[in-house]
């Protein structure tokens, strides 16, 4: 079932990203998509659908395009930022991937099956509660009756009801908008109108997008990879010693290329490894008969170290952002709050 997900995701991405026109039945389908978000975004503009305000800040960070744009490393990031000013942020998220819907608490000893890949990697790499919750409101209140006096929504830029204070579109430089169809003939959940009534906007990599549009200030993103972490041991080694060196390289992602382009850059040679995005990895996954390091994103890592074995690492990234971006941030965060 995973391998039949990881074909059709590529056979999307060639008709989303790779040229390839998609067929009458994708168009069909893409305009009655486009013609549903319009109206749905539109009853909660004028009140026909209520939004509901939670007693805190709430910054959403989200994008128009599925599949991966770096938005968990900008949360991470974030979440480190407003603790350094004094806050107490939370996470909350929809868990997607996760075994059952029932709202619980990812830690980072948390079980991915249950909470999600994201969410436990959230706990891993912050001192944040992360709730993890399909009804976002209902999470969020939840975050505001542990003590958080903001939080952050991860991936709910299409999540109207949760009423939000700050809005931050992801783009990937690479990819952009892809075709700018809508779901399913292209990777649009929104139009492309939307991403100018955010108010930041987070470019992740060096390139511009293909398609430009009108937007409020744009701010690069760089997943700057800092170290490989052993699975089995914990231990941390410097990624020159993959260097020169062939590796099988695992990414069930949004955006698997972008990893392996990653390591290209930093002079190691990977194996490429394609799985569908929230792929469940099992032992099997990792049987490549061969004792070739085997590396992975840390996304994929949390659901791999219960039974990863010495060969297996993941390659930690840290988001980098100038210190433009806080600013305006900050002021960004400081107006909402006054008004």
């Amino acid at each position: 079932m995973n391998a039949i997900a990881a074909r059709a995701d590529r056979w999307l991405a060639q008709r989303w990203y790779g040229g390839v026109a998609p067929g009458v039945v994708l168009r069909t389908l893409a305009r009655a998509f486009g013609w549903w978000v319009v109206r749905r975004a539109e009853a909660y503009r004028v009140g026909r659908m209520r939004v509901e305000r939670i007693g805190a800040a709430v910054i959403v960070v989200g994008n128009v395009v599925v599949g991966g744009t770096g938005k968990t490393p900008l949360t991470i990031a974030l979440a480190h930022w407003l603790l350094a000013q004094g806050r107490r942020p939370g996470v909350v998220t929809r868990g997607y991937g996760r075994r059952g819907s029932e709202p619980l608490w990812a830690q980072a000893a948390t079980d991915p099956r249950l909470a999600g890949d994201e969410p436990v990697l959230i706990a891993q790499r912050t001192d944040v509660p992360v709730r993890v919750d399909r009804d976002r409101v209902r999470g969020a209140r939840e975050l505001v009756a542990a003590g958080c006096d903001v939080v952050i929504a991860d991936d709910g830029l299409q999540h109207y009801r949760l009423g939000r204070d700050l809005e931050i579109e992801v783009v990937d430089a690479a990819r952009g908008y892809g075709n700018c169809l809508p779901l399913p003939a292209g990777p649009l959940r929104e139009p492309l109108t939307r991403a100018r009534r955010c108010d930041l906007r987070v470019i992740a990599g060096d390139a511009m997008p293909a398609v430009d549009v009108a937007t409020p200030p744009t701010f690069r993103m760089r997943l700057q990879p800092l170290t490989a972490v052993a699975l089995a041991s914990g231990e941390q080694v410097t990624l020159d010693v993959f260097r020169g060196h062939r590796v099988h390289a695992l990414a069930g992602i949004g955006n698997p290329s972008r990893f392996f382009a990653t390591l290209r850059a930093l002079g190691i040679e990977p194996i490429e490894h394609v799985f569908a995005d929230h792929h469940a990895f099992r032992a099997d996954d990792l049987d490549f008969a061969d004792a070739l390091p085997v590396l992975m994103t840390e996304k994929d890592a949390v659901k791999c170290r219960r039974f990863a074995d010495a060969r297996c690492f993941a390659i930690a990234v840290e988001a980098q952002l100038a210190p433009a971006f806080y600013h305006a941030l900050d002021a960004a965060l400081v107006r909402s709050e006054g008004q």
